[in-house]
């Protein structure tokens, strides 16, 4: 799609040196076939009734390029130019002389007709365009509405998703968390009597860590299904993200990653909870860091935008491609071999919980940006 289009427009008129060089040309015309009108020998009638004719040209031309009064002008003024020549070149000819004034009548006949019919079309030209901007429009609108239909529609079903993990987080907590922790307690009793570095002590410490991971995946789907905001309360971001960035400070450390905070007004606040938002945080900041590779930054800028607070965490790591931006919010889907894919997730549920939006910036080899927006607080 091109960009608006002003269904009010009208065509621009020609430049004015186009204009200018268009008028000279007609006057040079008529003035030429004028003096060899006027010059040549009487008695060569053919080349008369020539030169009368080719008046014709100027005419038609000057009601093309300047519509109804160019070719009634241009008549006129030729009807004066060739008008002397009849009465005292011609005046002994009754018979002769009607003929030309009839020629006269005919030239203004056809600037008349034609700059009548030039106008019409430039008219009808007018209208279509402007019923082509208004359909571009309608089109162009048309097509917003469906891509804003498509967005609810993929809202929905997430939510729909969603819904169904809460139920089922509900299930697992009873059914297999305190099984887990059964399995866990007793694959630690069974490590002390196997020595480190013998097969079952290995497989033991297989066990555990499959258990322990087990157990984290349960504890997501609890989040997911529990992830309502509760006791609202002002938060300033820039003290909340200061938290997040004391906390994952020492990881960033340990990946030789720069981690910094990027706040230039300390003072937007939004209405929140502020454990479920430090969460939010924390979740998306370890991504980045996650993301980096050495030598990297990871940063976090905190902006007004308008009645929104505008948080961006920007890391330099690979990017991601398109088809995998539009799924790293779908429960499950991880590209990390010990993920579970719900980080993201749970990360959009509270942020939409608290009435804002969380986005994503990306493109393969050109690192990413998380963009989370919340209303803020008055």
């Amino acid at each position: 799609m091109t960009g608006a289009t002003d269904t009010g427009r009208k065509p621009s008129p020609p430049p004015r040196r186009q204009t200018y060089a268009r008028l000279l040309l007609l006057v040079l015309v008529i003035a030429g076939i004028s003096l060899t009108h006027y010059l040549a020998p009487l008695q060569l009638h053919y080349l008369h009734d020539i030169f009368q004719r080719l008046y014709y040209l100027p005419i038609i031309l000057s009601a093309f390029w300047f519509g109804l009064w160019g070719g009634v002008g241009c008549a006129l003024l030729v009807s004066l130019l060739y008008a002397p020549h009849i009465v005292f070149q011609w005046g002994g000819s009754v018979t002769l002389e009607l003929e030309k004034y009839l020629e006269i009548v005919m030239y203004n006949v056809v600037g008349c007709l034609t700059g009548l019919l030039t106008h019409r079309d430039r008219q009808q030209r007018k209208e279509l365009q402007l019923t082509a901007a208004g359909l571009e429009q309608s089109y162009r609108a048309l097509q917003e509405q469906t891509e804003r239909i498509g967005a609810v529609e993929e809202q929905l079903r997430r939510s729909e998703r969603l819904s169904t993990l809460g139920e089922m987080a509900a299930v697992l907590a009873h059914e297999v968390r305190n099984p887990l922790a059964s399995l866990r307690g007793t694959a630690e009793i069974l490590r002390d009597d196997f020595r480190p570095g013998t097969p079952k002590h290995e497989f033991v410490e297989i066990q555990i860590k499959e258990t322990e991971r087990l157990n984290r995946v349960v504890e997501e789907f609890l989040r997911m299904a529990r992830q309502q905001p509760g006791e609202l309360q002002r938060c300033v971001v820039a003290e909340e993200l200061e938290t997040i960035v004391t906390l994952t400070s020492n990881e960033a450390r340990r990946r030789k990653v720069t981690l910094q905070l990027e706040a230039a007004n300390r003072d937007l606040a939004v209405n929140a909870d502020g454990e479920k938002l430090r969460q939010a945080f924390l979740n998306i900041i370890l991504n980045a860091l996650q993301a980096t590779p050495e030598g990297g930054n990871v940063t976090i800028s905190v902006q007004p935008q308008q009645q929104i607070c505008e948080i961006r965490i920007s890391d330099s790591g690979p990017g991601i491609n398109d088809e995998i931006r539009q799924r790293i919010f779908e429960p499950f889907f991880t590209t990390k071999p010990d993920g579970t894919g719900l980080g993201l997730a749970v990360t959009k549920k509270i942020i939409e919980a608290h009435g804002g939006s969380l986005g994503v910036e990306s493109t393969a080899g050109s690192g990413t940006t998380m963009v989370v927006q919340l209303p803020l607080s008055h």
